[in-house]
């Protein structure tokens, strides 16, 4: 492993995910929060939902109750007033529907002068869950979602028409109480009623999308889940104010600020990346060749999501298998190396955040007798990584903006 590399990846992580937690972000969309008479109810749901909230109780001068709804291991510790339920993701488990039928029994007797404060952040499409349909098919639907390469529109699209709390339903769940909306983009180009399914936003999809990505994925369904297909979500909100704060374009800019510093010359090549990871590691890394003669410090940036098209039973998460399939590219050219991650810190069902890899790291794995190809066929990023010490390790950020994959040539 090139150590002087390594030490550059891990400046450029860990002051871009500094740059983007939620506390400022937070407190400036609050300037134009103004609740009624009444209650002021928080309900914070996503994987930045305890960071966002805590934000919010130093900014706010009353918060009459409330819950946080996050990922496990993700409750940094008590917050005064609120109540802090831990659950599933990326498939809603029985916390997720337990936590959330708390949340609404909160809102249910609300009136129009009180107020609901809802901090939302990406995640909450599992964690925040109210099904429609059984428990375990719920998770079954979410798990063929996954595995068959769908992405994140294609997926909320028909969650949404699964729950009691997405597309809108949360906020009629409310009403008449006002709900003031903070949301933490990460879905690209933030569209509202995508970001955690958009629980208080109306719903722009159709049921007649839903219906066509059933059908191109071939979803295993049952007649109960089909016919809430044909159910259109709301369309119209009045009871919503909503304020975006944070997105995978600030993560792009604070890594580039930081490359700069660093002497690298940052070039962004999209804040839009969407498609299969390995296909985004092969291009890095061929961006990588492209440049690795022009004799200057240079690092291309990349932010988005890439999606995994499932093939083997190994462990990864999409940034683990984008880095890895960049090792084959960038063997054995000096200076190269590219690294991947998730904002949240975790990435796919492990506890690594994402990958490096550089130009020594497939010789290193072919020498441990690890065969690259084989181990991608197999969605065995995590345990290949681990073996050349290339898993990037944050633990949870208190943040959620999307990935940003990075290439250095040096």
């Amino acid at each position: 492993m090139n150590k002087a590399l390594r030490c550059d990846a891990d400046k450029i992580i860990n002051e871009s995910i500094k740059a983007v937690l939620p506390d400022e972000a937070v407190a400036r969309a609050l300037k134009d929060f103004k609740p009624g008479s009444g209650k002021v109810i928080l309900v914070a749901a996503g994987k930045a939902a305890w960071q966002m909230a805590n934000a919010a109780l130093k900014e706010c001068g009353r918060i009459d109750g409330g819950i946080v709804i996050t990922k496990y291991d993700h409750v940094k510790g008590e917050l005064p007033g609120l109540v802090c339920r831990e659950a599933g993701h990326p498939v809603p488990d029985e916390n997720s529907f337990s936590a959330t039928a708390e949340a609404l029994e909160l809102v249910k007797p609300l009136g129009a002068d009180d107020t609901v404060l809802f901090l939302l952040s990406g995640g909450g499409s599992a964690l925040f869950e109210h099904p429609l349909i059984p428990g375990e098919e719920l998770q079954d639907i979410t798990k063929q979602l996954l595995a068959c390469g769908a992405d994140i529109i294609e997926m909320n699209t028909i969650r949404k028409r699964l729950s009691g709390v997405k597309g809108g339903r949360f906020a009629q769940a409310a009403a008449p109480a006002r709900v003031f909306s903070i949301v933490l983009s990460d879905v690209l180009g933030d569209p509202l009623d995508m970001i955690a399914s958009g629980p208080a936003y109306p719903d722009s999809s159709t049921c007649e999308q839903a219906k066509e990505i059933a059908g191109r994925y071939g979803l295993k369904l049952s007649g109960r889940a089909r016919a809430l297909l044909e159910n259109e979500t709301p369309k119209h909100l009045d009871n919503v104010q909503t304020q975006i704060t944070g997105s995978v374009r600030e993560l792009c800019r604070a890594a580039a600020e930081v490359c700069e510093r660093l002497g690298y010359t940052p070039v962004l090549l999209t804040d839009e990346l969407c498609c299969e990871a390995r296909e985004a590691g092969s291009f890095l890394a061929s961006v990588v060749r492209s440049h690795a003669d022009d004799g200057r410090k240079i690092a291309y940036i990349a932010g988005g999501e890439t999606v995994v098209h499932l093939t083997g039973k190994g462990m990864g998460g999409r940034n683990q298998e984008l880095a890895l399939s960049a090792s084959v590219g960038i063997s054995g050219i000096p200076g190269a190396a590219v690294f991947s991650l998730g904002s949240d810190g975790t990435d796919g069902p492990t506890d690594a955040a994402g990958g490096y890899v550089d130009g020594d790291t497939f010789a290193e794995l072919k020498e441990k007798g690890i065969d690259v190809r084989e181990v991608l066929k197999d969605n065995d990023a995590y345990n290949a990584l681990k073996a050349v010490d290339g898993l990037i390790m944050t633990g949870p950020t208190g943040t959620n903006v999307n990935d940003v994959s990075v290439a250095l040539v040096g």
